[in-house]
């Protein structure tokens, strides 16, 4: 416990909570667990390098990064200057006047939506599953990162693409601009994913148009020299000129490609090519140091790739795992709810922290629409909240039944299934199974009950 002069002490609980309610209030999203971890530190006196041990993290990010923009951030929040040397003061007086009051505005600040797909950047419900998020942050402001976020479907990957793009333009500190393009591959037509030429082309004129530049495909495209290097010298000597400044790609939906073996093997290479070349420094184009990349993908790389030509076997590896009961806990309180031990772990029991049915399940018991018995009860029914969720994996069985066939031994199995290898990739891609090794398990119970009579014995 640590006190001010002058005023009541408080636990460092209470004064996370006046800090905590206070960010919200200002910004609409809750400290992150870095800065918890600096604030409970400097709270109780330790120096950065020690905070850093304790957590993991370079001392440099957290003297030099962390800190420095947490008392910023607290400064704005509070409305008084607030630093290392002042902070149990400042938060002492301010518990002591108004931490009540403020704890009530943060609570009343939050409306309520059903989030389906992106978590956007101003959402309370948004959870950051450390140290994954400071990693990130970290790495994208080198030049020539690359990043592999993987997850299966609706597990946060994109939510968590868009805060790198936003935190690089917010925090960059090179010469220059930054530019940061968010690229979809599912929003390639068919025709464009099986031909290589046809699909880098609409690669380079879809980045074109999204950073608002003069469309001069033509003018980098001959037949001589072949489609990867047009790319190749489209973005040498058009985009990354131009811009004059850092370009951040996101790429999502990569596993698109991994459907078109015809331009998969061409694709990939083109982008550890890059990588390569940034990496070369002086020696290479020194333009390739600008751009960083951040490719997003649902499935482990069940096609061959040359593991010296592979993009996914360098940079930043980021598997995103399912929420953890803190951090379902944690967010229960956002939505106001008082989840106790037992609840929370019927939920857990139900959707194993899968982060979008958590986030449903949260939402209608905030909404006051059922209780968690009801909701639990109905679940894995049609009549339950998931059911068009339910339906839409249905209907995917029903279209491959070879996946079908699968599924179904691993739901009906009494211990961990092993399946060929492409079938076990494709349904973790769907979140419906979690990989153990050589081995697949069904990812919650939620799926087990209600596939379990729903697909037809082959």
């Amino acid at each position: 416990m640590r006190e001010s002069v002058g005023e009541q002490p408080i636990t460092f609980e209470l004064a996370l909570q006046v800090a905590d309610a206070a960010v919200f209030a200002k910004t609409s999203r809750h400290l992150r667990n870095i800065e918890v971890a600096v604030l409970r530190g400097s709270w109780f006196g330790q120096r950065y390098d020690k905070i850093a041990a304790e957590s993991g993290y370079a001392p440099e990010y957290i003297k030099h990064d962390v800190g420095p923009k947490l008392w910023q951030l607290l400064s704005s929040s509070l409305g008084e200057k607030v630093s290392k040397n002042n902070l149990v003061a400042v938060l002492a007086q301010r518990a002591n006047q108004d931490a009540g009051e403020n704890l009530v505005a943060a609570s009343e600040s939050i409306k309520l939506n059903s989030l389906v797909g992106l978590v956007p950047l101003s959402s309370p419900f948004y959870v950051e599953r450390e140290p994954v998020e400071s990693r990130c942050y970290q790495e994208i402001m080198k030049s020539g990162a690359l990043i592999r976020i993987k997850a299966p479907s609706q597990m946060g990957k994109t939510s968590l693409m868009v805060r790198i793009l936003a935190h690089v333009k917010q925090n960059n500190s090179d010469a220059g601009d930054v530019y940061t393009v968010s690229l979809s591959l599912q929003r390639a037509d068919r025709a464009v994913l099986t031909d290589l030429d046809k699909f880098l082309r609409w690669f380079c004129a879809s980045i074109t148009r999204k950073l608002q530049l003069p469309y001069k495909l033509e003018d980098y495209w001959s037949e001589t020299f072949g489609s990867k290097n047009n790319c190749t010298a489209y973005f040498e000597d058009c985009l990354l000129p131009e811009i004059k400044g850092n370009l951040v790609l996101g790429i999502d939906q990569v596993d698109e490609v991994f459907l078109h073996p015809e331009i998969a093997d061409d694709f990939f290479t083109l982008l550890r090519s890059w990588y390569e070349e940034a990496a070369y420094g002086d020696s290479g184009n020194p333009l390739w140091q600008n751009l960083r990349l951040v490719i997003v993908h649902s499935t482990e790389v069940y096609i061959p790739l040359d593991i010296n030509k592979s993009p996914f076997n360098v940079g930043l590896a980021i598997e995103l795992q399912a929420f953890t009961s803190e951090q379902v806990g944690d967010l229960a309180q956002r939505y106001r709810l008082n989840l106790s031990e037992t609840e929370l772990s019927q939920l857990m029991q139900l959707v194993a922290g899968h982060p979008y049915l958590v986030q449903q399940a949260l939402y209608h018991l905030a909404q006051q629409d059922l209780t968690l018995s009801q909701l639990v009860q109905t679940a894995a029914t049609d009549a339950g909240i998931y059911y068009n969720h339910l339906h839409r994996h249905l209907r995917s069985l029903q279209e491959h039944p070879e996946l079908a066939s699968a599924y179904d031994q691993v739901i009906k199995a009494s211990k961990p299934v092993e399946l060929e290898q492409l079938l076990a990739f494709k349904l973790h891609s769907m979140g419906l199974v979690t990989l153990r090794g050589n081995q697949v398990v069904s990812s919650c119970e939620l799926y087990t009950r209600y596939f379990s009579d729903r697909i037809p014995s082959p």
